[in-house]
């Protein structure tokens, strides 16, 4: 009854939501009369704000990238969003650039831990400049119906191959936080079984590869449960209202509330500042957060079979690691990457995924050779940073650039 519970409090709060968005509105509209922006209206007004703004939404944010300027190129050039594949789950997104050919292909896999794929909007962007990008744009599982079936960490792993085979021959992979298992496993399938589509390169970010390496808080509340705990806490049915009707779900605003209580005071201090700056009319200040949270607090649901795999395997028994990982019953051999060049990259800060956890990819894969591996550590960053940022687009895309440059 978790899922109906929380859309009773959705239902119920709508209409103080709508009203608080028109009166902020209406209190906008004062904003050319200097006269009546007084405390006590911009108090107002910043208080409609916080109130409208309450609560998650479940529809997938614009990327927003309307131009790039490709490296050394004088003027901006176009982009423009193109569904090269479609399943019911995923869409194999195109960011097309007019009139720029010859650029490395690369795909980057989003993670599906509870938001939408646009949390990597930054990610794309930078990669833009030098990249041909396709991004695993991964569907809410409340929106899909049961006919269309189950999704697993097979159908992860399938959807990799799929898409990879879609862009062809000689393409490169990213993977960000969460999908750096199936990624590597999808490697480790595609070599072989010796598809011409293996990438070139596989860069791993951010990914628990290896969870008992300096685990984490999130690592431990993994394994503080047996997994019949999570499938009574966590599993819930999507309401009949939605094209998911029935299907059994992890609701993203579980996840969402999961990742906020690891950083609570951080979250209601950035609140109470974005207040405070809606007070004072600082609107660039209060834009920077508005923009973060619109994107956070964009949840979609997980269908429960991958979730619950994803504990199972990842967190609870470590199956890759291990070596007891499986792909429809077959064991995967990270060992039979050979063609394809592996970089990893971790976040000094990261609270989520340990130092230490992503590099483990490398000695599972002694069939690449020491001068096609590289690892890097970056000093300063949490998870988040490690591929949006400042220090993204100056220190670690440089890095991930070169890797695919010198192997394409």
């Amino acid at each position: 009854m978790i899922y109906q519970m929380y859309q009773a409090q959705c239902d119920a709060l709508a209409p103080l939501r709508a009203m608080a968005s028109i009166g902020r509105a209406a209190l906008g509209a004062t904003a050319a009369d200097n006269s009546l922006q007084n405390a006590f209206t911009r108090g107002t007004s910043a208080g409609y704000e916080m109130l409208a703004r309450s609560g998650f939404t479940h529809a997938r944010p614009p990327f927003g990238i309307a131009s790039v300027r490709p490296a050394g190129a004088a003027d901006d050039l176009a982009v423009s969003e193109e569904a090269a594949d479609v399943t019911p789950f995923a869409t194999l997104l195109h960011f097309k650039k007019a009139g720029v050919a010859g650029q490395p292909r690369v795909l980057i896999v989003a993670p599906l831990s509870g938001h939408f794929s646009t949390l990597l909007r930054g990610t794309v962007r930078t990669m833009l400049a030098d990249n041909d990008v396709y991004l695993t744009d991964w569907h809410n599982a409340r929106d899909v119906p049961l006919r269309d079936g189950a999704f697993g960490v097979d159908g992860y792993v399938e959807h990799v191959i799929r898409f990879l085979e879609k862009i062809g021959r000689g393409a490169h992979v990213v993977a960000v936080c969460q999908p750096a298992v199936a990624v590597l496993a999808a490697v480790a399938v595609m070599a072989e079984g010796q598809n011409p589509a293996t990438p070139r390169s596989m860069t791993l970010m951010a990914g628990p590869i290896d969870t008992r390496q300096n685990p984490t808080t999130v690592n431990d509340l993994a394994k503080s449960k047996p997994i019949e705990w999570f499938e009574r806490k966590l599993i819930d049915r999507v309401p009949y209202r939605y094209r998911g009707a029935g299907r059994l779900v992890y609701p993203g605003f579980l996840q969402c509330m999961a990742f906020l209580n690891m950083n609570l005071d951080r979250h209601l201090s950035a609140h109470r500042e974005m207040f405070r700056n809606l007070m004072d009319g600082e609107e660039a200040k209060a834009a920077a957060t508005r923009t973060f949270y619109d994107e956070y607090f964009a949840v979609l649901d997980l269908t429960a079979e991958f979730y619950l795999e994803t504990v199972r395997l990842v967190f609870q028994e470590h199956a890759l690691p291990l070596g007891r990982m499986e792909f429809h019953g077959r064991r995967v051999n990270p060992a039979a990457i050979g063609r394809t060049a592996l970089l990893t990259v971790e976040g000094e800060k990261d609270d989520i995924c340990g130092i230490g956890q992503t590099m483990a990819a490398h000695e599972l894969c002694p069939g690449i050779k020491p001068f096609r591996k590289k690892h890097h550590l970056q000093a300063g960053v949490g998870h988040y940073g490690v591929f949006n940022g400042k220090r993204w687009d100056a220190q670690i895309y440089p890095v991930v650039n070169n890797v695919i440059l010198a192997n394409d």
